[in-house]
């Protein structure tokens, strides 16, 4: 029996007229290097009022004990409990033009549904662009220039970032799903993954998120203020220069990624890394105990046991 994708969420009775707005969407708990479509929700959020207009069933769509929320425990009893929301948010740019947000952790259950769902949404509110980012490990050092990899359902959308020249089969996304669905029912959408150094995907990258809001800006036509990120981004650099400078191991390892970005990159004629390229660059295994190290420096941790 099918079920009716408007059972999956509720909508709030006071929705303005948003025909022509752009959805943007990010969903928790799918590959996210260096933490990059997180930092821009936050910087999403942090510039604009903002408020939900749109709640889907959790219960319905997360599986708990493989996600399991956070409890607060107090003394003697449980003092809070933080609910998992998968919800739409209005928010305006800087110009005032409104555009929505769609955030939360990525569905376990009813993908099909959730997509037909969404959908809904999107003729209700006469949404003409979805628009999903996150962030993708790459060979890379930090010390050059990061790129961005666009997909979309019309090459127009992809603009003036390089394609990918090779066919490829990744595990799945309910990102991906409803970028692939929405052009089978004739919706514009795109995508955009920002190049993380691999050596820092485990790490909080604001730089990498910089490239990414950047990226969604030019593609959506919004003015989206980068302003705490352009910051962090700074902030982030400088440490990472410091901690670099302070290892001579961790500065060698570098240089050598340095010298085989350069080298292809000037066999290639590029101007800046894709995808395609991460067989050419050393691996994450590569980098070895001193880059363990730096990374548990940087996260105020412990290195790993290898």
């Amino acid at each position: 029996m099918a079920l009716d994708p408007e059972d999956l969420y509720e909508v709030d009775s006071d929705v303005p007229d948003l025909g022509g707005a752009v959805l943007l969407h990010y969903f928790d708990g799918f590959m996210d290097a260096g933490s990059a479509g997180r930092l821009v929700v936050e910087q999403l959020l942090n510039s604009s009022e903002h408020r939900v207009i749109a709640r889907f069933d959790v219960d319905r769509l997360i599986d708990y004990r493989s996600r399991r929320p956070a409890m607060t425990y107090s003394i003697d009893h449980w003092d809070a409990y933080d609910a998992p929301e998968l919800v739409v948010r209005l928010l305006h740019d800087a110009d005032g033009v409104p555009f929505l947000l769609l955030t939360g952790p990525e569905p376990d259950h009813d993908w099909e549904r959730f997509c037909a769902a969404v959908r809904g949404l999107v003729e209700r509110w006469d949404v003409r662009l979805t628009t999903g980012f996150h962030g993708i490990p790459m060979g890379a050092p930090h010390t050059r220039p990061l790129g961005v990899t666009a997909h979309a359902t019309r090459n127009e959308l992809v603009g003036e970032h390089r394609p990918l020249p090779n066919r490829m089969q990744v595990p799945g996304s309910i990102a991906g799903l409803l970028e692939f669905r929405f052009g089978e029912w004739g919706h514009d959408a795109s995508g955009f993954a920002a190049h993380v150094p691999h050596y820092l995907e485990e790490s909080t990258y604001p730089s990498a998120a910089l490239n990414l809001l950047g990226a969604v800006a030019a593609a959506t036509g919004l003015n989206l203020p980068d302003g705490e990120l352009r910051k962090a981004s700074h902030e982030a650099e400088a440490e990472i220069a410091r901690q670099v400078a302070g290892s001579e191991k961790v500065a060698e390892v570098v240089r050598a990624l340095e010298q085989q970005y350069d080298t292809f990159m000037e066999a290639s004629g590029k101007e800046s890394l894709l995808a395609e390229s991460v067989e050419h660059m050393p691996t994450a295994e590569e980098l070895g105990n001193e880059f363990e190290r730096f990374l548990a420096e940087q996260n105020g941790g412990d290195a790993p046991e290898r």
